[in-house]
This record gives structure tokens, sequence and C-alpha cells, in this order.
């Protein structure tokens, strides 16, 4: 595996996903001679691409939509490849209707008569003034009566199956940031979100990785463990592949799997700039 790799290089990175590449790519630009490990036998993390045998192009770990307002993010990510603009739109059976996802106002007037549907409407703008979107536990957790209704239906048609389902666990036992992670629209936009840039790649997710890992300075090797070559030493040091590492490592998989691996990690594994 290492004689892949020629002297001995500034940065290891472990993963090959988007944090991996961007990071990768960063460090190269910057002049440093780059290691990428990654553990699976392909780039891309979650966002890894393939195609099927009838030449279709199919997301192996499930759907991706690259989404974001920030204008710097937009334009750094499409210097690698083409994009196509593409906004999400889902609908969501509730009560044998078919209804936007997440739950907006034409959702709302689909499930309730028309008048109470009109009344909470009006309610709502009143009570979440300048707010275009708002979460299911702003509104469960409301004082007022028929907010908090709205936001137990809500919860109970559209969270809380798919929650439990999602995580494979009672949905009381999810965190409730995972709850709050659909919100629910005040107005009729139909979009799943809401950000500025909605975008897909035209030749595909793989392909963008590709490109960010093309570079001089840049070794991508895949189908390697970084862990079972990386050992930290008791005086802070590390060790990698039997030799002293003094260089750069950034990790970029499960925190866990990293704390599994070296117990409790001293302040100095982090301030040391590792």
């Amino acid at each position: 595996m290492m004689k892949q790799w020629k002297g001995k290089p500034d940065v290891i990175v472990a993963g090959a996903g988007f944090a991996g590449a961007v990071a990768a790519r960063e460090m190269a630009e910057a002049g440093k001679q780059v290691l990428v490990l990654e553990k699976r036998d392909h780039i891309g993390g979650n966002m890894y691409e393939e195609e099927n045998e009838a030449g279709i192009r199919i997301h192996v770990y499930g759907p991706h939509i690259f989404h974001t307002n920030d204008e710097k993010v937009f334009h750094y990510i499409r210097q690698f490849g083409q994009w196509d603009t593409y906004e999400h739109r889902v609908k969501g059976k509730i009560k044998e209707k078919e209804v936007p996802i997440p739950f907006n106002f034409t959702s709302l007037e689909a499930l309730f008569p028309m008048e109470q549907a009109k009344k909470l409407e009006a309610k709502l703008h009143r009570t979440f003034s300048g707010k275009t979107r708002v979460t299911v536990l702003e509104l469960m957790e409301h004082t007022d009566q028929e907010i908090a209704e709205l936001g137990q239906f809500v919860f109970d048609n559209v969270f809380k199956g798919y929650t439990a389902k999602q995580w494979g666990m009672p949905v009381l036992q999810v965190d409730r940031s995972v709850i709050s992670r659909v919100p629910v629209v005040l107005g009729r936009d139909d979009r799943y979100f809401g950000d500025r840039y909605q975008l897909m790649p035209t030749e595909g997710y793989t392909k963008i990785f590709e490109n960010m890992l093309r570079h001089k300075n840049i070794v991508c090797q895949t189908g390697v463990d970084v862990m079972d070559l990386l050992t930290l030493q008791p005086d802070g040091t590390m060790r990698f592949d039997g030799e002293l590492f003094d260089g750069i490592f950034i990790y970029t998989g499960m925190p866990d799997v990293l704390q599994n691996c070296f117990g409790f990690l001293p302040l100095s594994f982090f301030a040391s700039g590792i």
C-alpha cells in the first residue's frame, strides 16, 4: 500500500467524502503533499454514485441533493464540474390525500375545512411574522392551543412514523434536533428545501469527487482503514505505518470510531493541530 506513496506526506486525510476531499484539495492548493486514505473501496462517501446494468446512475447510499445559501460554497463547488439547477418537490399521502411535504398552507387546506384552514393561516402569519418556515416543535410547544394542536397533527401525520423508521427507534428516543430537520412552511412554497442554490451534478457526484481529488499533490488510496496504520503514543506523538509522523492529520470519519481506537483523547491531541 505505502509503495504507492513516494516520500513522506505533509498531510494525511482520513476519508474521501466531501469533508475529506475539500480538506485535501485545499491543502494541496497550499502546496502540501497530501495522502488521502478511504476505508471504503470508492471515493465520494455517502454521495457515491455508480451506474447500474441499464446505464442509469444510482445513488448507492440514498438520494442526495446539493443545496446551500452560501454563495462562496456555491462558486467553490462549481469549479469541479457541471451542475444543473434542480428544485426537489415531495408529496406525501395523509388521510388518503396527496399533499406537499414539508407541510404548507396547501397541505393545510387539503386536510382541514377551508374556514378553519384560513383562520389558522392568518394566525400563523400574525404569530410568526417575518418567518417563512418554523419547526414542528415551535408549533407543538406554543401557548396558543390551536397552533399547538396543528403542530401535534403535523407531528403525528408527517414526522412520527417516518422518523421512527429512519432512525430505527421510537420517536421519543430521537434527539429533538432531528425532529425539527424538516420544517413547516408558512406559505405555499412547495420546494423541499428553501435554499438559494439547489443543484444536481450533470455527470454525477462521483465525477465531482474525481475532479476534486485530481491534483499533482494528492494521492488517494481506497480500501485502506487509517486506523490500521495510525497509533498515538503515550508522549502525544503519532506513528503512521510504524514511522513517526509529525505532519497534519485530518480525520473526517465518525468521531466515536476515533475515540474507540484511542480511548480518551487528550487535549494535546487537538491543540497540536493534528
